[in-house]
């Protein structure tokens, strides 16, 4: 079976989303996956559009899995609407149904005038089980998958793009880099940023995110990664004393887990500078970063050569491996980081 691919999960939830909007109602949903995020996309509007806010008092009901049985579940969903043309019921965290197999009697029979949403977030229904098959019979299907890292800026600029707005390369980076592949919290986060924008502004910039996110724009993991690009001793270790200064602000597992994508993608330029195929906008685009910091990279490709970077991944290794308490001694994170800045500086 093919592996499941961030666009088709994408184009699945705006598919079922522009039916929902266009009225065009399945009597059964079942969202299920690694990526909660589009899971309450399609959730959060049935539960707000389907019905008007009159109807919802009779004929809606939000439930959890933990909450109810199978049997429960299937005489709920084969009742009538009240006053209504249709039901919605929306059971959150479904896995955590026992019985939930038990629904197949009910899924392979539903009642047209019910619409019934069953979220498995963290799983996937069994396929090979009757559930999933008469769910895929009988209505509509939506698994998903978590983002790679290299996948989210390009979903931030298409959140963006939807919401007739764009983002400075640097601050979406960094927005990025600091959220990690949380789309939910991105997405708030962004929504957040919309209502505190002056009137008229349709461009998100760094201070921005310094301003309403709490992020730096001096010290974070992005600046640091760029000062060790350029071999800036002086901005490294500014940096670095920042962070030890104020560990619980900068874990030094998300500063690792930066410095360390960072590498991953200058060695891929290497390799890719081997082939000698590519243009630089393919190049970023098969790095998943911005074209805008591509200058950046070829000057880290130049700075650190092969070798010397596969030598920095080695030590991005044994330093995160320190860091969880393997072979540290006395040491705390300020000084690890410390350590780790000057041996890749000195490389």
């Amino acid at each position: 079976m093919a592996k499941l691919r961030t666009k088709d999960v994408i184009a699945n939830t705006e598919r079922i989303l522009g039916d929902l909007q266009k009225k065009i109602y399945r009597p059964v949903y079942l969202l299920m996956g690694d990526e909660p995020y589009f899971i309450d996309q399609i959730s959060d509007y049935m539960a707000a559009h389907i019905l008007t806010e009159t109807e919802r008092s009779f004929n809606q009901l939000i439930l959890y899995g933990k909450d109810i049985t199978a049997v429960q579940l299937i005489e709920t969903a084969r009742r009538f609407p009240m006053m209504g043309a249709h039901q919605v019921i929306v059971v959150r965290e479904a896995q955590q149904m026992k019985d939930i197999e038990e629904l197949e009697v009910y899924v392979k029979a539903p009642m047209p005038a019910t619409i019934l949403a069953l979220c498995l977030k963290g799983k996937t229904a069994d396929k090979r089980r009757g559930l999933y098959k008469a769910a895929v019979k009988n209505g509509e299907v939506l698994e998903t998958v978590s983002l790679y890292e290299n996948e989210v800026a390009g979903w931030v600029s298409s959140y963006l793009k939807a919401k007739q707005c764009t983002i400075e390369p640097a601050a979406e980076t960094i927005l990025v880099e600091h959220l990690g592949i949380d789309l939910s919290k991105i997405a708030h986060e962004i929504d957040k940023l919309f209502t505190l924008l002056p009137e008229n502004s349709k461009r998100i910039t760094l201070a921005h995110i310094e301003e309403n996110i709490g992020i730096s724009r001096e010290y974070n993991g992005f600046e640091l990664s760029k000062a060790l690009t350029m071999r800036d001793s002086a901005k490294t270790f500014r940096i670095v004393q920042h962070f030890a200064k104020d560990p619980n602000s900068n874990p030094l597992v998300v500063t690792m887990s930066t410095l360390y994508s960072h590498f991953v993608k200058v060695l891929k330029l290497h390799l890719l500078n081997r082939k000698g195929a590519f243009s630089p906008n393919e190049q970023a685009a098969i790095l998943g970063v911005n074209p805008f910091f591509m200058r950046d990279y070829e000057q880290a490709a130049r700075n650190y050569p092969q070798a010397k970077t596969v030598e920095i991944m080695a030590l991005l290794r044994e330093y995160d491996m320190r860091s969880k308490g393997w072979n540290n001694g006395a040491a705390d994170h300020g000084e690890l980081l410390r350590e780790l800045a000057i041996k890749i500086l000195t490389r």
